[in-house]
């Protein structure tokens, strides 16, 4: 019996022990943006963080440029746990619910905060739940916490100051029907391309202009090739940590308390390194001849009223969804 009970205790400890390698893992975090970028900073503080907190048990990689494939690439890469972690807008996770693509509704929102109140709205969260049931996708925490912009420009050739301007400019845009019919009706030749295409195609003129977070459009080199640029806060942004629900639900919850404590502080980091990034930057293209225009927002947005007021007449825009903006414009 004793012989037995001792087989028993190594079985045990053998058990205990490969449990404990097992609860090892390495992530693949994808991301477009360069690792000096304001946001490949953010990518790569949140992977340390999330090794620390985890007590090394969690390694998170982050492959930066695309390394893993363009977006749909990486999207079903996610969906199949090949890819753990996309931290790109989560808007795009509209190719599973097409709904979630009116988080970026342009000349909509009031500011940013009356933006993130609609994206804690039960219309909004109930989106994330679908795409969660629907393609095993969830965001971690709070996906309004990582701040990307801070504020929406527009990077082009052509030296626009108004919205009369706009007519005619060829546009990059990216392969959203919502995106491009939005900036069709405002006057602009629209474009579909990659993001990483951007440079080339501005200086071989297939484009004159890409909209941008400011503080990507230095380590982009846009103003190189577009050497104007114009605030026009189109909306409001951050930063969605898309994750493979069914990768996350095995680690420990060691694990995932790390990731989420990551995730706040790169979050926290996010808001300082983009202020900071962003006066900076702006500083040294000004010395470069790079002009900066704030452009007035009014005629985009009686301008778009008529496009969202069409599109509910049509039935095109989410049961609910002026009505959850203007709720959350009354908070």
């Amino acid at each position: 019996m004793r012989k037995f009970l001792n087989v028993l205790a190594c079985a045990a400890l053998l058990l205990a022990s490969g449990s404990a390698f097992a609860a090892d893992s390495t992530w693949r975090f994808a991301s477009k943006m360069p690792p000096d970028s304001p946001e490949g900073k953010v990518f790569s503080r949140f992977a340390d963080l999330a090794n620390k907190y985890s007590g090394g048990t969690l390694k998170v990689v982050v492959y930066p440029n695309e390394q893993l494939g363009k977006v749909d690439a990486v999207l079903e890469q996610l969906k199949l746990g090949t890819v753990h972690i996309y931290g790109e807008g989560s808007a795009f996770m509209r190719k599973w619910v097409p709904d979630i693509n009116w988080i970026s509704a342009a000349f909509l929102f009031d500011d940013r905060d009356h933006w993130v109140r609609f994206m804690n709205s039960d219309l909004a969260k109930s989106w994330y739940r679908q795409a969660s049931e629907k393609a095993g996708i969830v965001v971690l925490g709070d996906p309004t916490v990582v701040l990307r912009g801070p504020y929406r420009v527009m990077v082009t050739k052509r030296d626009v100051k108004k919205f009369d301007d706009l007519k005619g400019l060829k546009l990059r845009m990216h392969s959203s029907k919502t995106a491009v019919a939005t900036w069709t009706h405002l006057g602009t030749d629209v474009k579909n391309l990659a993001w990483t295409d951007v440079y080339q195609s501005i200086d071989k003129g297939i484009v004159e202009a890409v909209n941008s977070p400011i503080a990507l459009v230095e380590a982009m080199r846009f103003y190189e090739v577009a050497p104007h640029v114009i605030r026009h806060d189109e909306y409001y942004q951050s930063i969605g940590f898309m994750m493979n629900k069914k990768a996350y639900d095995k680690l420990d919850d060691k694990q995932r308390a790390a990731l989420n404590q990551a995730y706040t502080e790169a979050g926290a980091y996010s808001h300082k390194i983009m202020s900071d990034v962003t006066g900076a930057s702006i500083d040294r293209m000004k010395a470069k001849g790079v002009t900066f225009v704030d452009v007035d927002r009014k005629p985009f947005v009686s301008s778009m009223r008529a496009f969202y007021d069409k599109f509910e007449s049509e039935g095109k825009l989410p049961k609910g969804f002026l009505t959850a903006v203007e709720a959350a414009r009354r908070k």
